[in-house]
């Protein structure tokens, strides 16, 4: 059975070309019973390289560039919060309110009982090849702490689940990146042979040799070109065709066909940029979404068993709802989004954060 990837990774993205003015966001995080400050706390913007940590009186400040976000708060014993945010809504002085996380007896229990004890023996492979990923890019990419993921598998429903202890630590030697993700679950159901992951990321630049970061330079721009971040930003750019994007829609008849979408800002499937510069997309079947400029990797085809001279690479997508997308591509709401095919086989080893900007 052909493989499908569910994801749902937040994000959002940089476009070039736009204002770069900056806005603010600053507030305080506290306890919600005690109402006392948190001290070094994390802030970050989901998927960036934007984040922060409170001071002794938990008070943080971020400036950001336009276009939205997610903010998120992370405090240990405590359950993470997320805010929307953009310049359009009150970022200055927000009370952030973080309440303790207590797992209830239950829970323990299901826990305890479907626990893998060898879990990392067994099936770190396996978890390996799913999240970081199979491209030639996952094998510069390594996880620091494997001894923080906790494995379960669930005999009568045939699922696999992997949670973790604390935040995963990975270094991607082949864009220069430190990430470091907080893993919400990790799912694979056998029946369907469907895998799906959560979390929150958070990008640390590093430093190194000339030579290493024109590498990385490059590599980043391959990640990048193709990418689901660089569709948002040709959208929202207008700038589909010139970037080599072209969609099809399923038939509303033959499951099978394709038809070609010749014109993807027709108020159809598309509603302009309004006050608030957002704009709408919406498809109501599956989608093919070809990039021309590139040809899809040989480790792919092999993987899913294609023709070695298919020549253009081809995702799929399901919108669940509208989707909306900001001035700087940040779109949600992020669980409407399904990925298929090609963009479902870029795993964490080929993502680059979503305020990185390529040269022109």
């Amino acid at each position: 059975m052909k493989k499908i990837f569910l994801f749902a990774l937040l994000s959002f993205s940089f476009v070039s070309g736009f204002s770069q003015s900056n806005f603010t966001v600053s507030g305080k995080v506290i306890d919600s019973a005690s109402r006392e400050p948190l001290a070094f706390a994390s802030v970050f913007c989901q998927n960036t390289t934007q984040g922060t940590a409170t001071n002794k009186e938990g008070l943080f400040n971020l400036s950001l560039k336009e276009g939205g976000y997610d903010l998120v708060i992370t405090y240990t014993g405590y359950r993470s919060r997320m805010i929307r945010i953009s310049p359009e809504m009150k970022t200055n002085d927000l009370a952030i309110e973080m309440v303790k996380e207590e797992k209830s007896i239950e829970e323990v229990v299901i826990r305890s009982s479907n626990e893998v004890k060898d879990g990392w023996t067994k099936y770190g492979k396996f978890f390996l090849e799913n999240f970081i990923g199979t491209t030639p890019f996952s094998s510069q990419c390594f996880l620091v702490n494997p001894e923080v993921l906790k494995f379960y598998y669930f005999r009568k429903s045939e699922k696999l689940k992997v949670l973790a202890d604390s935040p995963l630590i990975i270094f991607n030697n082949a864009l220069g990146y430190n990430l470091r993700y907080n893993l919400d679950s990790f799912l694979f159901m056998y029946k369907t042979d469907i895998c799906s992951y959560t979390g929150l990321s958070f990008y640390e630049e590093r430093s190194s040799t000339e030579d290493s970061i024109n590498l990385w330079k490059k590599n980043r721009q391959k990640a990048y070109f193709g990418s689901r971040l660089h569709f948002m930003h040709s959208y929202y750019d207008s700038s589909l065709t010139q970037s080599g994007f072209v969609i099809d829609m399923l038939d509303e008849m033959y499951d099978k066909k394709f038809n070609k979408i010749t014109d993807p800002y027709d108020t159809t499937w598309y509603t302009p940029a309004d006050s608030v510069n957002e704009i709408d997309i919406y498809f109501p079947r599956r989608i093919s979404i070809t990039y021309t400029k590139r040809t899809p990797e040989n480790e792919y085809l092999k993987k899913y068993k294609l023709p070695m001279n298919i020549g253009m690479q081809i995702s799929y997508v399901d919108m669940l709802d509208v989707i909306t997308i900001k001035q700087n591509g940040y779109y949600y709401d992020q669980k409407d989004w399904i990925n298929f095919g090609y963009w479902s086989w870029k795993n964490i080893a080929d993502q680059v954060p979503n305020d990185y900007k390529p040269d022109n």
